[in-house]
């Protein structure tokens, strides 16, 4: 099977994943691969590397991915390219979880050599949405790496922060 990606330096964040050949929706671009461990493992290395993301940006990325309600993919490997594919809140590509395994793939069209996207798909949660900035620059950006179902939330509370804001200038 042809490689359908390659790895280039992205506008995005650092490195990304490309399009090496025009890709139809609904394909199986790469599959999400790393440890399997469980949640209680999961909130541990992902509140260490939240602490180290405060101190350096690149050293405290967090590659996990929830695989079901009792395990997740810790992605923090070498061998996981999947890890480089970075977030937009115009994405190309979401996520399928098929015998467990968890694929990204496209859900339309992608020309050659555009950047393949997904949207992380982080939960808004009003004290931590802050930790992940969003500078996709894409026209529907929110600022903030959101689950698209959240963005609601997300703008109200921002509308209600800057009116509290305004009201104590």
């Amino acid at each position: 099977m042809q490689k359908l990606y390659s790895i280039k330096n992205s506008k995005l964040h650092g490195k990304g994943l490309f399009a090496s050949c025009n890709i139809k929706a609904g394909t199986n671009i790469i599959e999400y691969i790393g440890v399997k461990i469980t949640k209680a493992q999961s909130d541990k290395i992902a509140e260490t590397q939240l602490k180290k993301a405060q101190k350096n940006r690149e050293e405290g990325q967090v590659y996990i991915f929830t695989l079901n309600e009792k395990y997740d993919i810790n992605g923090n490997v070498p061998y996981n390219k999947a890890r480089l594919m970075n977030h937009s809140c115009n994405p190309n590509c979401d996520t399928d979880i098929i015998d467990d395994k968890i694929w990204i793939r496209s859900f339309k069209d992608i020309k050659k050599g555009q950047e393949l996207t997904y949207d992380y798909g982080f939960s808004f949660d009003s004290d931590d949405f802050r930790d992940h900035v969003c500078k996709c620059g894409s026209k529907k950006c929110v600022g903030f790496i959101v689950t698209e179902t959240d963005w609601k939330k997300l703008r109200k509370f921002l509308l209600k922060l800057a009116n509290n804001c305004t009201k104590t200038n």
